[in-house]
Order: structure tokens, then sequence, then C-alpha cells
């Protein structure tokens, strides 16, 4: 069991989960959908890097199109905190995508994460997938 904070955050994106998913693990898919250079991969233990190397993580769990789980950290944990667990689920809902975030194993500083999911990532790939579908 994970310790430290944790919460739960979820939205529909107006794609098919394939769709979603693909573009997370794909750098070029990850950087489009949220604004920011990233470098992502859909291989079992690989790194990733978003955010211009704000975020750094490694795939745990890689299960297209549904589920994925990383190890994850920001350049804003201290070297004597543990990385956080990051689950994030993709499952198809009227046509669009439920996508729902469980964060993990949070330090004290960490509860802003919830906020920054919804900005950083929820607000921009809603817009990018929108402006993108066919």
């Amino acid at each position: 069991m994970s310790e430290g904070l944790s919460f739960l955050i979820e939205t529909v994106i107006p794609a098919n989960p394939e769709v979603v998913f693909d573009a997370w693990l794909s750098s070029e898919g990850h950087g489009a959908m949220t604004g920011a250079a990233a470098e992502a991969s859909a291989e079992l233990g690989a790194g990733c890097t978003a955010w211009d190397g704000y975020i750094k993580g490694v795939n745990l769990t890689v299960s297209r199109p549904r589920l994925l789980v990383q190890r994850w950290r920001t350049m804003d944990f201290t070297d004597d905190e543990p990385d956080s667990i990051l689950t994030v689920r993709f499952s198809p809902v009227e046509g669009s995508c439920r996508v729902v975030i469980r964060h993990e194993n949070l330090p004290a500083h960490g509860g802003r994460y919830e906020q920054g999911w919804v900005e950083h990532y929820f607000q921009p790939m809603t817009t990018y997938f929108a402006a993108n579908s066919a």
C-alpha cells in the first residue's frame, strides 16, 4: 500500500481511448496534446519526461489501450522523497475517452498536482482532441 498523499481525478476527452492512450505514450503526441516538450514510450520500463523535463517517470505497467502505471516525480521532489505512483485508466464513454488518474504516494506538497492535472493536462488535451478529431 502506498503512503503519502493521494487523490483521484477524472475527465472525459473527445477522442477514443486508443487515440488518447497512443498520444500519451508518444513523444510527439504527448507534446502536442499538452503543449510542452515530452519524451514518451509505450515500452515497459522505459523512462519518460514531460513539461520540458519538469516531470520524470518510468513505465511500470503498459496495457494498451486501457492502463498505464508509472513511477512519477517532478523537479520539486527532494532527493529523500520517493517517487509517486501514477495510475491512468482510459475507458470508452459515448464516443469519447474517460481518463481517470489516481496519483499516490505524493509528498506533503503533492496536493497541488491535482490542479496541475486539470490545468496542464485535462484542459489542453480537451482543446487539442476537440480540434483534431475527424
